[in-house]
């Protein structure tokens, strides 16, 4: 079985309130051969907020990657991204 690409959606409050709760449909707005390549997971915080380098909330891990101010084209994009390389 191939290995799947982890997108970790972050579910804490700051995020939530943010636009986090629209990542949670990030399943169902996925092209079917790309969420057949990623396990998409809720985590409850990111530790991502607190950085200084942090572009704002919400925030989603893509294997390495921490999109900031995600979207759902910004996470299909960094999905497709990852996926290449």
């Amino acid at each position: 079985m191939e290995k799947k690409l982890i997108v970790k959606i972050c579910t804490g409050t700051l995020c939530y309130v943010m636009g986090g709760a629209e990542l949670q449909l990030l399943d169902e707005q996925l092209p079917a051969e790309l969420l057949a390549q990623v396990e998409i997971q809720g985590s409850p915080c990111l530790d991502c907020c607190n950085r200084e380098d942090s572009q704002g909330a919400p925030f989603v891990k893509v294997g390495d990657r921490t999109v900031s101010g995600a979207t759902i084209e910004k996470v299909v994009e960094a999905i497709k991204d990852e996926l290449k390389a």
